[in-house]
C-alpha cells in the first residue's frame, strides 16, 4: 500500500470517529440549583442531602446538558418575597421558595410535552431537606435506584438521565406536532427507532464503505506495480 493510500485510509477512520462523537449531545435530566443573589449556582449536594434555610430559593431545570458547566438554568421569577408572599412564617417550620422549570419541547422525551414553568412556596419542618420541600409542593416525584431525581410532578413519565443524540432534540419538536395528528406515529422514549440513538449512523456506514474502497484500490495498485516490474 502506497504512502498516499495509507494517509487516505487514516483520514477516513478519523472521519468515522468524529461522526460518532458528533452524535453524542449530552444527558437529559433534572438539574438542581441554589439562588445566590441575582444568579443561580449549580448545587453541590443532591436534594435529598441539602437542607435549605428559611428564606432560601432553590431551582430545578429539566434539559439536555453535557455537564454542569453547560447546564441550562431555571427561568422565571426567583424572588423569595414574591414566591412566598402568601405563606406567613410559623414557629417550628421554614419556608423554601422553589422554581420549577420543566424545560422546552426540544429537550422533552419523545411524545411528551413539558408543563409550563411555575414557582411554589414549601412550608416544611425546620430540619427538612430540599427533597422534602419538593415533595410537599410537586408530588409525585420519581427517583431511580441510585436516588437520582428522575421526575417532578410526574414529568417526565419515564427515563432518567439517559444519553441523547445530537439530532434527537430537533426531532422532538417535530414529533410534538406529529403526536397531535397521529398519536401512533410517535414512539415511546424506550421504543425509538434504532437509527436515532442506538444504531450506526448513515455517516458511519459511508465511512466504512470508503475505507473498504480505499483499501481495495491500494491493493490493486500494489499488484499492478509488482506485475509491471516482473
Amino acid at each position: 500500500m502506497t504512502r498516499r493510500a495509507v494517509l487516505l485510509v487514516l483520514a477516513a477512520f478519523l472521519l468515522i470517529g468524529s461522526a460518532g462523537q458528533a452524535q453524542a449531545a449530552g444527558y437529559r435530566y433534572w438539574s438542581f440549583w441554589d439562588r445566590d443573589g441575582d444568579g443561580w449556582v449549580y448545587a453541590t449536594q443532591g436534594p435529598s442531602l441539602a437542607r435549605p434555610s428559611d428564606g432560601d430559593v432553590q431551582g430545578f431545570r429539566f434539559a439536555v446538558s453535557e455537564n454542569s458547566g453547560d447546564a441550562a438554568q431555571p427561568r422565571g421569577t426567583a424572588d423569595f418575597a414574591t414566591i412566598c408572599a402568601k405563606t406567613p412564617a410559623e414557629d417550628g417550620s421554614k419556608r423554601v421558595a422553589l422554581v420549577l422549570d420543566f424545560g422546552t419541547a426540544s429537550d422533552a422525551p419523545a411524545g411528551e410535552t413539558p408543563p409550563a414553568p411555575r414557582t411554589a412556596c414549601a412550608q416544611v419542618s425546620s430540619d427538612a431537606t430540599t427533597a422534602d420541600a419538593l415533595a410537599a409542593v410537586a408530588d409525585p416525584l420519581r427517583y431511580d435506584t441510585n436516588a437520582l431525581l428522575c421526575g417532578i410532578a410526574g414529568y417526565p413519565k419515564s427515563g432518567c438521565g439517559e444519553q441523547v443524540s445530537q439530532n434527537e432534540g430537533s426531532q422532538n419538536e417535530g414529533s410534538q406536532n406529529d403526536t397531535q395528528q397521529d398519536s401512533a406515529a410517535t414512539a415511546a422514549p424506550d421504543e425509538k427507532d434504532a437509527s436515532d440513538d442506538n444504531g450506526p449512523s448513515v455517516g458511519l456506514y459511508a465511512g466504512i464503505a470508503l475505507v473498504a474502497a480505499l483499501a481495495g484500490a491500494a491493493t490493486w495498485q500494489a499488484r499492478r506495480r509488482r506485475n509491471a516490474t516482473d
